[in-house]
C-alpha cells in the first residue's frame, strides 16, 4: 500500500514543475537584472523547484487524508454503534466510502485493505497501526494506539472510539474553519507576489528606457539586488504568517 509520507512525481510532473522553475527564474533574470549570464546562474535554482513542489503536494494529499479518515472514523464508529462487529463495520463503511470519494479514494482503499486483512484473522489493532505508520498523520496513529489500548483493556470500546473520533472530527473541523477563514489572504498574497514584476513590464511598456540606469550601473545593480532580497524576505515572511497549525 501507498506511504503517504513520501510523494513520487511523476515525469510529466517533473518536466511541469522544471518548466515552471525555470519560468520564474527567467522572470526573476529579467525583471531584477536582464542578464543572459543571471538566468544561466539561476537555472540550477530554478530546476529545483520540482523538489519545492513535491514538498507542497504531499502536504495537499496529507490534507486530503485526514479529511477523509475524519469521515472514515465517523462512519465506522457509527455501524459499531449500531451494533456491528468490527468487521462487518469495516465493510459496511467501505460501501459508504465509495459512495462519498468512489472506489479509487485514499479512504476506501485503505479501508477495504484493512478490512481484507481483518479477514485474514490479523489483530485490528495491528493493521490500524501499520495504517498510521503509513499515513504519516498524527491522527491517524493517535486513533490506532487509542484503539489497541481499549483493545487491550477490555473496556467500552464503542464508547471510547467515539470519544476519539469526536475530539479528531472537533480538531479537522478547526483546521477546516482556519483554511476557509485564511482562503482569501492567501489568495491575495499569491497577488501580491506577482505585482512587483507587473509594476516593472508595466512601467517597460508605457515608458521604455525609464530603468536602464538600475540594469547598466554597478549601484543600479546593488539596488535592484537589495529590492530582490526583500522580496524573497517578504514571500518567505508571508508564507509563514499564513501557516497555521493546530
Amino acid at each position: 500500500m501507498l506511504c503517504y509520507d513520501r510523494y513520487r512525481l511523476s515525469a510529466g510532473e517533473w518536466f511541469q514543475y522544471a518548466a515552471a522553475g525555470a519560468g520564474f527564474a527567467a522572470a526573476v533574470s529579467y525583471v531584477f537584472y536582464r542578464s543572459l549570464a543571471v538566468f544561466i546562474l539561476l537555472s540550477p535554482f530554478g530546476l529545483c523547484y520540482p523538489l519545492i513542489k513535491k514538498r507542497d503536494l504531499k502536504e495537499q494529499r496529507l490534507k486530503k487524508l485526514n479529511l477523509e479518515f475524519k469521515e472514515g472514523i465517523l462512519i465506522l464508529s457509527s455501524f459499531l454503534s449500531a451494533g456491528y462487529s468490527v468487521e462487518n463495520a469495516f465493510s459496511a463503511s467501505v460501501k459508504e466510502l465509495v459512495v462519498m470519494y468512489g472506489p479509487s479514494g485514499m479512504m476506501t482503499l485503505e479501508f477495504s485493505h484493512m478490512e481484507g486483512q481483518i479477514r485474514m484473522n490479523r489483530p485490528v489493532e495491528q493493521v490500524l497501526r501499520e495504517f498510521g505508520d503509513r499515513s504519516g498523520l498524527d491522527d491517524v496513529r493517535n486513533f490506532a494506539e487509542v484503539f489497541a489500548a481499549a483493545k487491550r483493556s477490555g473496556g467500552e470500546l464503542v464508547s471510547i472510539i467515539n470519544h476519539t473520533s469526536g475530539v479528531i472530527r472537533d480538531k479537522i473541523q478547526i483546521q477546516e474553519e482556519i483554511a476557509t477563514m485564511t482562503a482569501a489572504k492567501q489568495f491575495e498574497q499569491k497577488i501580491m507576489n506577482l505585482i512587483p514584476f507587473f509594476l516593472v513590464l508595466y512601467v517597460d511598456v508605457s515608458s521604455p528606457g525609464f530603468f536602464d540606469m538600475m540594469y547598466q550601473t554597478g549601484a543600479g545593480r546593488g539596488i535592484m539586488t537589495g529590492c530582490l532580497v526583500l522580496y524573497a524576505a517578504a514571500y518567505a515572511l508571508a508564507g509563514k504568517i499564513l501557516r497555521i497549525e493546530v
